[in-house]
């Protein structure tokens, strides 16, 4: 899917995506609120981690340069029981930089469209709960909050909370 949404254009993740994806991952992970991970893992632990058709990224101009990467959301199997074939477990990241624009949105849209032509009827995501701005964006792209894990994991040596969040499909049956 290539679109031009908000100022920038919403395509498939590519290989040669590869360095500002996990530099992007870096920065969201280093501000601490978006993921228990301390570091981006490698580009081949990231690309076998997630599903090839359900990996977009927004591009765009970022700080003045044009062809950069505002953005970038991916899909992973939830599990691999056949129950579960139409469950997916994404994560979306946006640049610093290009927050307020649109971008995350575009991306929610993005998966949400790759993942319903491909018959998932459920995304479903983890967040922790002072992670204000995500839990609004995934709101506003229809995701709902159905529970949450109290001190389910320890972050820089503090138990934290993880907001369970999904979004139910409404044409996939």
């Amino acid at each position: 899917m290539d679109e031009t949404t908000h100022g920038a254009l919403i395509e498939s993740m590519r290989a040669a995506h590869a360095d500002q994806v996990l530099a992007v991952y870096q920065l969201g992970i280093d501000e601490g609120q978006a993921t228990f991970e301390t570091t981006a893992p490698t580009w081949p632990q990231f690309d076998t981690s997630k599903l090839p058709d359900h990996r977009h990224v927004a591009l765009g101009t970022l700080d003045g340069t044009p062809d950069r990467l505002l953005g970038w959301i991916a899909a992973s199997a939830f599990s691999a029981r056949s129950a579960y074939a139409g469950v997916v477990e994404h994560s979306v990241y946006v640049h610093p930089g290009a927050r307020r624009r649109g971008v995350g949105l575009a991306l929610l849209r993005a998966l949400i469209a790759s993942t319903e032509a491909a018959g998932i009827w459920t995304i479903q995501s983890g967040i922790f709960p002072e992670n204000a701005a995500s839990l609004t964006l995934h709101a506003r792209a229809g995701f709902r909050m159905i529970g949450i894990r109290e001190r389910i994991g320890r972050h820089h040596g503090i138990w934290r909370d993880v907001l369970l969040i999904e979004r139910r499909s409404p044409i996939v049956t």
